[in-house]
């Protein structure tokens, strides 16, 4: 035992060197900044699912772990449109959801935001417009921004919620990259 206790204290502590910055430590950040700037209070989400295959909805769940920490943020998701700030909409319209959407829109109050998730919330995907799809979620409601991948990353969509809040920081973001905003911090 004495051993041991010798062997612990001649090592020492040993432990790994902090990460490194990375882009969505950056985003994420930004983000933080312009939503505390842009509402100056939480932004409260409502997420609905139009017709998705689930995809994006597990990624938007990958925002709520301990990496992405969305409430971390001050985002939070409400589980009514009364509630809601933004409207986070995945998957292509189906036939039989678009006026449960519209209803969802029109009981969120003013102002508004609507991000398209997806790229079936964008352009319809794969599935595009037919008899049982009214395509992009743009055909239904207005949308203020739009998250493309199939299904796209948390940090994509974290971007994509920071182009809803406010367009032209967004604009700055891509421009920037996330070096600048390591500076600024």
């Amino acid at each position: 035992m004495l051993h041991i206790l010798y062997q612990i204290a001649k090592t020492g502590i040993v432990t790994e060197r902090a990460p490194a910055a990375d882009a969505s430590r950056a985003v994420t950040r930004r983000l933080q900044r312009r939503i505390l700037k842009t509402l100056g209070r939480a932004l409260a989400i409502r997420q609905v699912d139009a017709g998705s295959c689930n995809g994006c909805e597990l990624e938007i769940h990958a925002l709520g772990n301990p990496y992405y920490n969305i409430e971390g943020l001050g985002i939070r998701f409400v589980a009514s449109p009364r509630h809601a700030d933004m409207l986070l909409v995945t998957g292509p319209v189906a036939k039989h959801m678009a006026i449960a959407l519209r209803r969802t829109y029109e009981a969120t109050p003013e102002p508004k935001l609507v991000v398209a998730v997806g790229d079936c919330g964008c352009s319809g995907g794969i599935f595009g417009e037919s008899y049982a799809s009214l395509g992009r979620v743009a055909n239904v409601i207005p949308v203020d921004a739009e998250v493309p991948g199939c299904p796209p990353t948390p940090v994509a969509l974290l971007q994509g919620i920071l182009a809803a809040i406010d367009p032209a920081a967004a604009l700055a973001t891509e421009a920037e990259g996330p070096a600048a905003d390591d500076a600024a911090a």
